[in-house]
């Protein structure tokens, strides 16, 4: 497991078997762990700021960009896992108290850094799972809309609430929240600064799963893991390329999304795992994909 503290220092200790228990904390509010065994190719953030609720204050935020940076390159992942390690709480949004301490342009500044935080979650080329266990506020549905899919425990409570703080969302929540459950829909939540169960996010498509909260309160690391396992097998090349075209075509109209298309297809089609996949279907045989 890598843990990413407050120094910067790095260790990596790799799991067997199944996802690795967490390293020692003293201090680290970001931690990093890449699964073996039948799990390999599964990397987890876990984030782990109990005392502030994984409220996204200026430590924790540098050790996410830490992570992000870490796992973007590593071609041995396939599926990356957002997970909180703190009991009842994905992340509660912004840290107010440490927010309360800055100037006007330090709280501008801030600000555009989570905004370009939650970019690049959404800019990691695999695809990535909000295991939604606990509280999701503010700038932490923000971090969860960031994520390609979303899991819940049917007991967690999501909301953009920043209309009752005297805010409004500043990290993505106004564009990424209506791509997701429609204009009026988000507009609704947005203006009430209503929070919602995971039952309720579901019927509205916020989130992928909904699941019934467990003794150990964490039913959604737990199915978010069962999803991760069913795209790992998948040709990973294949499934980057099948992200990038639905992220860039959703951006622009249909004709220009059928060209970006068309492009992804086309660096595809050079690759082993295409070949592989077409030899496996021949042979009548599961394909085995490198990424290559």
């Amino acid at each position: 497991m890598m843990r990413l503290g407050r120094t910067g220092r790095e260790l990596l200790r790799w799991g067997r078997g199944g996802p690795p228990a967490a390293a020692p904390r003293r201090g680290a509010e970001v931690l990093v762990s890449a699964a073996g065994g039948e799990s390999s190719g599964i990397a987890e953030i876990l984030m782990n700021r109990p005392h502030a609720r994984n409220s996204l204050g200026k430590v924790f935020v540098n050790e996410l960009f830490s992570a992000l940076e870490q796992l973007r390159f590593d071609e041995k992942i396939r599926v990356v896992v957002f997970k909180s390690e703190v009991k009842g709480v994905f992340c509660a949004g912004a840290d107010l108290k440490e927010r309360a301490k800055m100037d006007d342009a330090e709280v501008g500044h801030f600000v555009k850094r989570l905004r370009n935080l939650m970019d690049e979650i959404a800019a990691l080329p695999v695809p990535t799972i909000a295991a939604i266990d606990g509280y999701a506020l503010g700038g932490g549905l923000e971090l969860a809309l960031a994520c390609d899919l979303r899991v819940a425990a049917s007991s967690a409570k999501m909301g953009l609430i920043e209309t009752t703080r005297g805010l409004l969302p500043g990290a993505g929540g106004t564009q990424r929240l209506p791509r997701c459950v429609g204009i009026g829909l988000a507009k609704e939540l947005i203006f009430t600064g209503r929070q919602i169960d995971g039952q309720q996010a579901f019927s509205m498509g916020l989130v992928n799963h909904t699941v019934p909260q467990n003794s150990e309160g964490d039913a959604a690391y737990q199915r978010a893991l069962t999803l991760a396992k069913e795209i790992l097998p998948q040709a990973p090349f294949a499934v980057k390329m099948g992200k990038l075209a639905i992220n860039r075509g959703m951006e622009v109209d249909i004709a220009s999304g059928m060209a970006i298309e068309g492009m992804c297809y086309a660096q595809n089609i050079p690759t082993r795992d295409r070949q592989e996949g077409m030899a496996a279907f021949r042979e009548k045989r599961p394909p085995q994909f490198i990424g290559k």
